[in-house]
């Protein structure tokens, strides 16, 4: 018999002198020395022990707590003859092996299995077993970071105890060993070998009658809790004790499966889903054994590496395992997985379950299966699971961990942990290129490198590929495989490399899909990159509601849910290479059909809001345009907050011109760049306008659209007046006029003229551009065109201001505002307003000209044009600086001028730079001055020589 040691863990946790027990004061002190312990003579990072003592949320002054506690420890540890020592990273525990009884329990088992089955062996293994008080640490909380060390300890205990059973069996002490067998089977009732062994002692020690009582009994809990008979070795001992013989061969160990796939050599990244997998699996098992296991669930689209991190995280944590790891292929992408039957019938044979044994049902499987594995750390990786329903009869009862991989988002199974994985980071996917092409190859083109890891959208499973190809072709740069990847329609096709290959792994999942996700998928394969909000699937079906197809893609992992715009419309977007597979698919009817309907959705819904913006600048009628129209509801929902929405839905409705290009009609395409005029205009997205137009003309020029040809080079002649470029808007307008003219469109004719006037009056024509405003009036009275009136009569008093005539640009310009009161136009009242306020400046009234201009600026802040409310607080700022308050002037300038550089309106900023260096120099501050003078002078020449304006 050993003495106790002073250091105690194999029960509550003991610090003693002699006789004495010590007192540790304070639970946190109590668990940082329990985790010194565990690890004794071994260094403990101090991340780790803060994780133990705050495992939910670390204060700010955690390492200095920490170390207080240490310096608490110090005392007690010293007085019972350890000694704690402070290392760079962290802390340790020195003590010899006789003074911690965990320490000391592992040398007396050492002892014992080099002793043999002899007398000495029993005796140190019976001391070992004496050592043990109770469940370790069981007077504190548990930790996840002690649960492997916790889990080997009780199952070297049960080791032990079963080693010293049969040392009593071979020492024929033959009642003492059936009493160790009793209390082993009475923490494990359905070990069969347990109680062979205790049938062999009792028989043996001429308990005959108890022996087959004990059989008696172990079948009957058998069959009527699990719904099967004794094993081979079971009855033969029975059939041994009716025969009155010896039995046959004792202590029968099931099998231990060891069935994990090679983990990956050259796994990369994915650090933060390595590190929760690990946490979480090595959590699940309690000590001892309870409760349910634990469960995580790996998901994500083909080829994003799943299997790969999954396995990886199970080789991190298999020591944690020492009764196995099963590994099953569930088949869930094939045409049909595989049944819960015939993987219950494979993981038994795994656990040592003869086939003759094997029960015909699947639940009574399932009943074995859980009867096996009770109390035993297993892992269990199952792999490709189709859907829950597939997984949930293979889960254990308790003790073990289960990881699942799926493409399907299985979030059914109670408690379980979903992973979802993304793709990996530009630097993981330039880092996993290079383990596999060649670190020289890739540091040696860096630029290629990034292009291929792009084009690959950072899927491991295609960087594979490509990084299979460069090492089969050492002759290849990295930029010939760039080259070949450049092309979206031919990507796939380089993709692949022996059995490896990025399209057959998609297609394995669009094979299951039923057929109206089937054609989504193909359709949204069609849109491009951006995200999309799920009306869109609504459009491809040609019916409302259909949330649950774009479930079923999204649960399948073959449609990610990107987030949720300010609208709260849920966004979607394919990963790209499924995009890839699903539009090379996309050459049917059907899906020509579908992407109709979604352009026609756009436009429907892009009018639907921009008559609710408050401008809308002479912009065309889409006229026959194919529509879609979303649910009123929606689109009311949708549409409620115009500049929101265009705000969200900008990218998106930008490549739909692009498609409708494209794809045709030419009509959707110019229709729908021109319904997006008074958003682009609103915001001075000056760029996207023009790229919208000029693809839209190229379509109709192509497809001999003559109207929407002439509508197109109306809209592109707007951005290059705003963009000073007045020769080069002349000559489109010029062209557009006379189309218009031919198609006997004269409300196009007349704003064709509105746009040449504009074009001379910034060009300082001012006579001509009178008289083209004349005209232009002339022909909206003619077609009776209110708001055309309104805009010429506005035009025509703001060229009177030009040439200093007041009194007729009061008249012009007061025919403008009363029109603007009756048509219910704030907007134009607010344009008006700051015309009247320049007319007041010039008349020397700046009472009345600050009337004006703060009452523009109301009207515009009101109906959130941010634009044009800039140029009115431009012109407060002067008046402000003229009065001599320069403090109000430059706030105001400076306002103004932070949103013409926001909304990318150059002129503006030009005239607002200008101002503010009036503003200095009239205050004395000629440097200051200078530098804002100078600013106004450049962004002129840059305007002047065609440079290209912010959008």
């Amino acid at each position: 018999m050993v003495d106790q040691p002073n250091f105690g863990v194999l029960g509550p946790l003991l610090v003693r002198r002699a006789d004495q027990t010590l007192r540790v004061a304070g639970r946190k002190p109590r668990l940082l020395l329990a985790s010194l312990l565990l690890e004794a003579n071994q260094i403990v990072g101090s991340d780790a022990l803060i994780e133990v003592l705050w495992p939910a949320r670390a204060p700010s002054s955690a390492v200095a707590n920490l170390r207080t506690y240490v310096s608490a420890l110090r005392g007690p540890v010293a007085a019972a003859g350890g000694r704690i020592v402070t290392h760079p990273s962290g802390y340790a525990v020195e003590l010899a092996a006789g003074q911690l009884d965990m320490l000391l329990f592992e040398e007396l088992v050492e002892r014992a299995r080099a002793a043999g089955r002899t007398r000495e062996a029993a005796g140190h293994l019976r001391d070992a077993l004496a050592l043990w008080r109770g469940t370790p640490l069981s007077d504190l909380p548990a930790s996840p970071m002690w649960d492997g060390r916790l889990r080997a300890l009780v199952q070297a205990r049960l080791a032990a105890a079963e080693e010293l059973a049969e040392a009593k069996l071979a020492r024929e002490e033959y009642a003492a060993a059936a009493d160790d067998l009793r209390a082993l089977i009475g923490e494990h009732p359905y070990r069969e070998d347990l109680w062979q062994r205790l049938i062999v002692a009792l028989h043996r020690g001429g308990r005959r009658a108890e022996a087959l009582h004990a059989y008696t009994e172990i079948r009957r809990q058998l069959v009527d809790d699990l719904g099967i008979e004794p094993g081979p070795d079971l009855r033969d001992a029975h059939a041994a004790v009716l025969a009155d013989e010896e039995p046959g061969r004792l202590g029968y160990q099931p099998p231990v499966p060891h069935q994990l796939p090679a983990d990956v050599p050259d796994f990369t990244g994915r650090a933060a889903d390595v590190t929760a997998l690990t946490r979480l699996l090595s959590e699940p098992v309690s000590v001892p054994p309870a409760g349910p296991p634990a469960v995580a669930v790996v998901t994500g689209p083909p080829g994003i590496g799943k299997t790969a991190l999954a396995v990886h995280c199970a080789h991190a944590v298999r020591d944690a395992y020492p009764e196995g790891q099963l590994h099953l292929s569930l088949g869930g992408t094939a045409e049909t997985p595989a049944a819960p039957a015939d993987l219950l019938a494979e993981a038994l044979r795994a656990l040592g379950v003869a086939g003759s044994a094997l029960p015909a049902s699947a639940h009574e499987r399932a009943t074995l299966y859980r009867s096996l594995l009770a109390g035993r750390p297993v892992l269990v990786l199952l792999d490709d699971a189709a859907d829950a329903a597939q997984v949930r009869p293979l889960l254990p009862g308790s003790g073990c961990a289960v990881l699942v991989t799926s493409r399907r988002r299985i979030t059914e199974l109670p408690g379980a942990v979903l992973v979802e994985l993304d793709a990996l980071t530009p630097a993981e996917g330039g880092e996993l290129l290079a383990r596999i092409a060649g670190t020289g190859r890739v540091a040696a083109e860096p630029e290629a490198a990034r292009t291929i890891v792009a084009a690959c959208a950072g899927l491991p499973l295609a960087l594979r590929v490509a990084g299979a190809r460069l090492a089969a072709r050492p002759g290849w740069s990295l930029q010939e495989l760039r080259r070949r990847l450049d092309d979206e329609h031919t990507r796939l096709d380089e993709l692949r490399a022996g059995d490896l290959e990025v399209r057959a792994s998609v297609e394995l999942s669009y094979r299951r899909l039923p057929g109206e996700a089937a054609l989504t998928l193909r359709a949204l394969g069609l849109l491009g990159p951006g995200t999309v909000p799920g009306w869109v699937a609504d459009a491809v079906l040609d019916r409302h509601r259909s949330d649950a197809v774009v479930d079923t893609l999204v649960d399948v992992s073959l449609l990610r849910l990107v987030g949720t715009d300010p609208l709260g419309q849920p966004r979607y977007r394919l990963p790209d290479l499924v995009r890839c597979t699903a539009r090379e698919r996309a050459d049917g009817d059907a899906e020509r059909q579908a992407l109709a309907r979604v352009l026609g959705g756009w436009t429907s819904a892009a009018e639907h809001a921009a008559a609710r913006l408050p401008t809308t600048l002479f912009s065309v009628p889409a006229g026959a345009a194919p529509r879609w129209r979303p649910a009123d509801e929606l689109l009311g929902r949708l549409t409620a907050d115009p500049l929101t929405w265009f705000d969200a839905e900008r990218e998106a409705l930008v490549e739909a011109v692009r498609l409708a290009a494209s794809h045709g009609p030419a009509q959707a395409a110019w229709g729908l760049a021109a319904t997006l005029v008074p958003y682009f205009d609103l915001h001075c997205r000056l760029e996207e306008w023009r790229l919208t137009h000029q693809v839209a003309l190229d379509s109709a020029t192509a497809a001999g659209d003559r109207r929407g040809e002439a509508a197109m080079l109306r809209g592109l002649a707007q951005v290059s007046i705003y963009q000073d470029r007045y020769a080069e808007a002349a000559g489109m307008l010029r062209r557009a006029r006379v189309i218009f003219r031919e198609l006997g469109d004269a409300r196009g004719e007349a704003i064709s003229i509105c746009g040449l006037g504009a074009a001379d009056e910034f060009s300082g024509r001012h006579r001509r551009a009178l008289g083209r405003f004349r005209h232009a009036l002339a022909m909206f009275l003619a077609e009776g065109d209110a708001d055309g009136e309104a805009y010429a009569r506005q035009a025509i008093g703001r060229v009177h201001l030009s040439l200093q005539d007041l009194g007729q640009a009061s008249r012009w310009l007061g025919e403008a505002l009363r029109l603007a009161g009756e048509l219910g136009d704030d907007h134009r009242e607010g344009c008006v307003s700051m015309q009247f306020g320049r007319l007041h400046t010039l008349a020397a009234e700046p009472d009345e000209a600050m009337r004006f201009q703060g009452r523009a600026l109301d009207i515009f802040e009101t109906l959130g044009d941010r634009h044009c409310g800039a140029y009115a607080l431009r012109s407060l700022g002067g008046l402000h600086a003229a009065r001599g308050d320069r403090s109000h002037g430059s706030a105001e300038l400076q306002r103004s001028l932070e949103i013409f550089q926001q909304l990318g309106d150059r002129s503006g900023e030009a005239d607002a730079f200008q101002a503010l260096g009036e503003l200095y120099r009239a205050a004395g501050r000629p440097m200051l001055a200078a530098h804002y003078l100078h600013r106004a002078v450049d962004l002129r020449s840059q305007l002047r020589a065609g440079a290209p304006a912010a959008g």
